[in-house]
């Protein structure tokens, strides 16, 4: 496989437009050639998606999920750039599939990395650092493997680190810039939260017996 770059990466962006990662990830797919990975984005709805990072997104929807048996709702807020996208099917069709997502991902609890906190994080990674089987590695290894185990982490608790239930070859931030793509707007989920039935109650255990015995006076 070819080396790919800084500089080749940078290129590649600044013509498509993409993220860092995604110019690196059409890189490494096509082995360097840059014309087949410009290709390889513009497939993936990811080069003209990237040119929209910059704009505002104040439109949208709020949708809301009910999973059978009521058990589980979710109300999540995905935002574009007009109204008229926000009316359209595809659109629509896009915020119902995120909210179903979020239903199904009981351990999710945020939207992106960004989004977790850095107390949160820093915890994370001292909790590590204290782990017995990394005791006798030396200290650079250790950073190394505990920045792994955290980046894993953060990934299992974020929607868009996600694979999508409909498609576990895309994750979720895949499919958001595939639909910016194919609406020519920024697309974003701004925020999200899910409702499960009794969460947070606590249920007092009982015997029924000891209950009547203790009302009628006996023992």
């Amino acid at each position: 496989m070819a080396e790919i770059s800084a500089k080749l990466v940078k290129e590649l962006r600044e013509q498509t437009g993409a993220g860092m990662m995604d110019c690196k990830k059409a890189l490494k797919e096509n082995d360097g050639d840059i014309n087949k990975a410009t290709e390889w984005l513009r497939q993936k709805g990811i080069a003209s998606a990237g040119k929209l990072e910059g704009k505002v997104a104040a439109e949208g929807l709020v949708e809301s999920y009910i999973h059978t048996g009521g058990r589980i709702g979710v109300l999540v807020e995905v935002n574009c750039q007009t109204d008229f996208v926000a009316r359209n099917e595809a659109f629509k069709e896009l915020v119902k599939n995120v909210a179903m997502q979020i239903a199904a991902c009981p351990q999710v609890e945020y939207v992106s990395v960004d989004d977790v906190p850095t107390e949160f994080v820093e915890s994370e990674k001292s909790i590590e650092m204290g782990r017995e089987d990394l005791s006798n590695k030396p200290e650079n290894i250790r950073e190394k493997i505990v920045q792994g185990r955290i980046e894993k982490r953060l990934k299992e608790l974020t929607l868009m680190d996600q694979p999508f239930i409909r498609d576990q070859n895309k994750t979720v931030a895949e499919l958001i810039k595939e639909t910016s793509a194919q609406l020519g707007e920024k697309v974003k989920v701004r925020r999200f939260i899910r409702f499960v039935l009794g969460e947070g109650i606590e249920v007092k255990e009982s015997n029924f017996a000891e209950e009547v015995a203790a009302q009628t006076g006996q023992k």
